[in-house]
């Protein structure tokens, strides 16, 4: 069975910095795209960043560019995201999930990831 499970989230003030985890089990990590995505309340999901299998290519969101950065320690079959310079608009429950097929690209479309994570929130204060 596959598991994603999220950690990290919190209540940080705006321009601070938290850095989330996704700790994967059940599939083999290494051959597979990770991606992050969020949802605020009364909003869609949206895509946020994500890494391709092999850990070398990576697509951000124009709204977290430069901010947000995305990594996989295949040892720990774990992927992280560094958010830094937070904004009020980041506040959302953020998801990582797992590509569907293996060894592909990072990907911006949610029907290409099979397995989610529960999500971990994190609330930005002005």
């Amino acid at each position: 069975q596959v598991q994603l499970v999220e950690s990290g989230g919190g209540l940080v003030q705006a321009g601070g910095s938290l850095r989330l985890s996704c700790a994967v089990s059940g599939r083999t990590f290494r051959d597979y795209a990770m991606g992050w995505f969020r949802q605020a309340p009364g909003k869609e999901r949206e895509f946020v960043v994500a890494i391709s299998w092999t850990g070398v290519s990576t697509n951000y969101a124009d709204s977290v560019k430069g901010r947000f950065t995305i990594s996989r320690d295949n040892a720990k079959n774990t992927v992280y995201l560094q958010m830094n310079s937070l904004k009020p608009e980041d506040t959302a429950s953020y998801y990582c999930a797992i590509a569907r097929a293996r060894r592909t690209v990072a990907s911006s479309l949610p029907s290409l990831y099979d397995y989610w994570g529960q999500g971990t929130q994190v609330t930005v204060s002005s």
